[in-house]
């Protein structure tokens, strides 16, 4: 007890004075920063949120350039706080620098697909419903997340694409426009008229409902003479949803109005000429037949 009584009396209690109201008036500070800060970074993501709200952007990212934006903010605020209580914070700053860029490098791939991801929410080349061809693999888009894609073929198989792979390939929306082009070749022989076989055409066309027939109008054409027929190129317009149900059934209908019209549909036919080259003998002179030999 009295060595702690002889210690107590070393101490310099106007120095401790002065540092703790210097630390305290430092941690007064600090927290009032800390409290202002936070209070303003919600602000900030509350009216972010509202902006993207109003353009129409998609909830998944918004909701993930909220998370960044608030981590980021957060940190230069604790750096704030820090540097006010008078640590050094350059250093910190070079340790999250250097992190950052390990990190970077290691998550490039996913770096390049989170960045293609958020190009897809941004410019909207396709939709959630939509029928697409990208790369060779088409299917329904089944949903948009920031790494990749998910597509549902029409057997029903599942598939997953890189979001980097859909932006660096040509992206096919069948889906896009209300309406759709039903593009048919038709040929007939060339003994058949031509006169007949496009009124054969156009009469199918008008048969069906679902085609629009006014706007946009479908066009029937002579297209090309072909090698085995005159062909025509047969080009009516459809709703998008119903192009599958009605290309096949018009194409039946088209077959049946050109053969009542006495029209026919030819086939590739090839005209093969034999000629065959007589036998050489031994002497290098064709085989002659010999003399015929009575029974």
């Amino acid at each position: 007890m009295q060595k702690l009584n002889e210690w107590i009396d070393t101490l310099d209690w106007q120095q401790l004075i002065t540092i703790g109201v210097s630390w305290g008036g430092k941690l007064l500070v600090a927290l009032l920063i800390y409290l202002v800060g936070r209070r303003l970074i919600r602000w900030i993501i509350s009216m972010l949120d509202r902006g993207l709200q109003s353009r129409g952007v998609e909830q998944l990212l918004r909701v993930f350039l909220q998370r960044i934006i608030s981590i980021t903010l957060t940190v230069v605020l604790l750096m704030m706080v820090l540097g006010q209580l008078g640590l050094n914070t350059t250093s910190a700053f070079a340790v999250l620098g250097a992190a950052g860029l390990a990190i970077g490098l290691a998550l490039k791939d996913s770096l390049g697909n989170f960045a293609s991801g958020v190009l897809i929410i941004l410019l909207k080349p396709f939709r959630v419903g939509n029928f697409v061809e990208i790369a060779g693999q088409s299917g329904v888009v089944a949903s948009v997340n920031l790494f990749n894609t998910e597509l549902t073929t029409t057997d029903n198989r599942v598939l997953l694409m890189p979001n980097s792979d859909i932006m660096a390939n040509p992206i096919i929306n069948f889906t896009a426009k209300d309406t759709r082009r039903i593009d048919l070749v038709i040929g007939v022989d060339y003994k058949d008229d031509l006169k007949a076989a496009h009124a054969a055409i156009n009469s199918a066309l008008g048969k069906h409902k679902d085609l629009l027939l006014e706007e946009p109008a479908p066009v029937v054409m002579l297209l090309e003479l072909g090698d085995s027929s005159v062909n025509f190129a047969v080009r009516p317009w459809c709703k998008t949803t119903d192009y599958w149900i009605v290309r096949g059934p018009l194409m039946e209908s088209i077959k049946a109005e050109l053969e009542a019209a006495g029209c026919s549909i030819p086939f590739p036919q090839r005209d093969v000429h034999v000629f065959q080259q007589p036998l050489s003998g031994a002497d290098g002179e064709p085989d002659r037949p010999g003399p015929e030999t009575g029974s």
